[in-house]
């Protein structure tokens, strides 16, 4: 059975130590954090699971595999001391905070002959499997573009803005769903309260033609989780929040008919039925490590390696980017 460690126990590192707990390809032997209350707390839920304090020392105990849960500036470096001490590693997404660290680390792990995964949970829950499964069937006809709104009200991070904190999880399906890159992206954000953004709007064109528009924001009233994919015969709404009907297909569309005179052109609307699919009652975050720790065993690639992380963040980059290479001329008035 694998030996795993953890480092991290802030806001996620405890549902990772939840999920590791009980599965049965594993066996959660260590933790590791800087603050001996956090990790005074894991040891006595966990009383089989030995604590550090040191990172070093973790990696020279006898686990398999490491799990990190850090603030994303540090995950290049822990990666690469773990990749290096020959563990395999889980990175809880970004990867890293620049593509090309994201892409070092992809190179070290080949090297090494170790797995290494991007926590993308997003891609192992059931709803964005189904969306994928719909697109890729073909049911949708040509996909159109796709509009995401993901807004709450905080939290607000420390050590990151509002695109590294969300929009990183709508890249990540954005990828997974369309199974291509960018080759366009623009973005403007502001820093209403804070110093960093907290409020961002992100455009993507890809080379199939979708275009794509992400809202992300740490300052609404509401809390949403809402994606709409639009094909050219049928339509879906992804809605995270809804507690039943989480994805529903929409036969709706419309219809440009052949002009009956010069110049005349018709449209006709469709408005078929709604369809709920059917989703799997299952938890994405559990899944997910299962798949790591499954890959782990029989070296199988994972859906979320160190590729798909490097795309992911080179995506955020571009976007970023897009808006810094061409910024807004003012114009003074007449």
């Amino acid at each position: 059975m694998l030996k795993v460690g953890l480092v991290g126990l802030g806001y996620w590192g405890p549902n990772l130590a939840r999920v590791l707990a009980n599965n049965e390809r594993c066996e959660f032997s260590a933790c590791c954090d800087l603050d001996p209350r956090k990790l005074g707390k894991a040891t006595r839920q966990y009383p089989s699971v030995k604590g550090y304090s040191s990172f070093d020392e973790l990696l020279k105990s006898d686990i398999d595999a490491v799990f990190i849960a850090t603030n994303i500036g540090t995950h290049y470096d822990l990666a690469k001391r773990a990749l290096l001490s020959g563990k395999h590693v889980f990175v809880e997404k970004p990867l890293a905070d620049s593509s090309d660290k994201a892409a070092e680390l992809t190179r070290i792990g080949h090297f090494a002959n170790r797995t290494l995964m991007t926590g993308h949970t997003f891609i192992y829950s059931p709803p964005v499997i189904k969306v994928k499964e719909l697109i890729d069937s073909g049911a949708l006809g040509d996909l159109r573009y796709i509009s995401i709104s993901r807004v709450n009200l905080g939290l607000y991070q420390k050590d990151v803005d509002v695109i590294w904190d969300l929009a990183v999880h709508d890249l990540s399906i954005l990828l997974y769903w369309l199974g291509e890159n960018p080759v366009q992206a623009w973005s403007f954000g502001r820093a209403c309260v804070h110093t960093k953004r907290d409020v961002a709007f992100l455009w993507f064109k890809f080379p199939s033609g979708v275009i794509a528009s992400c809202e992300v924001s740490w300052l609404a009233p509401q809390k949403m989780r809402r994606t709409c994919v639009i094909g050219s015969d049928k339509m879906v709404v992804y809605d995270d929040l809804d507690p039943v009907e989480k994805v529903k297909l929409f036969e709706r569309g419309v219809n440009l008919a052949a002009p009956s005179d010069f110049g005349e052109f018709q449209l006709t609307y469709r408005l078929g039925d709604v369809v709920s699919p059917n989703l799997a009652n299952v938890e994405p975050l559990a899944m997910e490590i299962d798949h790591f720790l499954k890959c782990v065993e029989t070296g199988e690639t994972p859906v979320t390696n160190g590729e798909f992380g490097t795309e992911v963040v080179r995506a955020i980059e571009t976007a970023i980017e897009g808006v810094q290479a061409e910024p807004l001329v003012e114009v003074e008035a007449a």
